[in-house]
């Protein structure tokens, strides 16, 4: 047999606020709920969203992986050849070992 009075009150028609105007309504124990972003006003699902580039960072990462225009292309066989070059002294003294 479940307790009396230990749960909170249910209110199924809830309303949820944001920028003093009704977005929507849920179930809640709270009568009405202040939000400051919801899915109508948040850049993601808008499709607002926008990169940042701070200090070239994006563009930094583009070329570092390879990605974009064939510029980038170029960069990334440099990379590639460089990771190559770096990788074979490494196991020279591996061998000189055993």
């Amino acid at each position: 047999m479940p307790k009396a009075d230990i749960h909170p009150t249910w209110y199924p028609d809830a309303k949820v606020i944001c920028n003093g105007e009704v977005v929507m309504t849920t179930g809640s124990t709270q009568p009405e709920i202040t939000v400051d972003v919801w899915s109508g006003n948040h850049p993601f699902y808008t499709g607002t969203q926008k990169i940042l580039d701070t200090e070239g960072r994006v563009d930094r990462f583009m070329r570092k992986y390879g990605m974009g225009s064939a510029d980038s292309a170029s960069g990334a066989k440099k990379a590639a050849k460089a990771t190559e070059a770096a990788a074979t002294p490494a196991e020279e003294p591996a061998a000189a070992e055993a």
